[in-house]
């Protein structure tokens, strides 16, 4: 079976205008540059060829990635696993939650999103990541003991938005 991509309506758009933009503009811009790199002759000794294959690969590649990633996308914008849990105060995908820091009193807010939106630097954090899968299903006022390369970190959970 196939993985699924669990990811917002607003990433599929940007996926399939990724997508869109490399099946046209970024393939022909590739195509001029092995054209032009052909161009410079022998081709066993031809660098700018070697790279511009290279350039094609990387091309290619990405559009297989991102047309996987559209073939096996679930929507998440639903809440959690599709249903209405997250408006009752449960943890789901596609929620905000704001957590303390039991240990040192600091208050965070986290968005948790599908693998394929995550970036802890903007507290965007995965499901599959621990504090993703320790948040799952937890509710207002729970405190969640997340297994850190630090140690166990215990949150509480102070809201949860939809």
């Amino acid at each position: 079976m196939a993985k699924e991509f669990k990811i917002t309506s607003i990433r599929l758009q940007e996926l399939e205008q990724e997508l869109q933009y490399l099946k046209t503009t970024r393939e022909k811009e590739v195509a001029e540059h092995l054209k032009e790199a052909r161009s410079f002759g022998d081709l066993s000794e031809n660098s700018e060829y070697d790279e511009a294959k290279n350039e094609q690969a990387l091309l290619y590649g990405r559009i297989a990635e991102v047309e996987n990633i559209l073939a096996h996308a679930v929507i998440i914008d639903d809440g959690y696993d599709g249903v209405e849990e997250a408006t009752a105060g449960y943890v789901g995908l596609g929620c905000t939650v704001k957590v303390r820091d039991v240990e040192f009193d600091e208050i965070d807010l986290y968005a948790i999103v599908g693998s394929q939106e995550a970036d802890p630097k903007n507290h965007r954090i995965s499901d599959d990541s621990p504090f993703g899968r320790a948040m799952i299903g937890k509710t207002v006022g729970d405190v969640v003991e997340v297994e850190a390369p630090v140690g166990t970190v215990k949150f509480e959970i102070l809201s949860v938005e939809k």
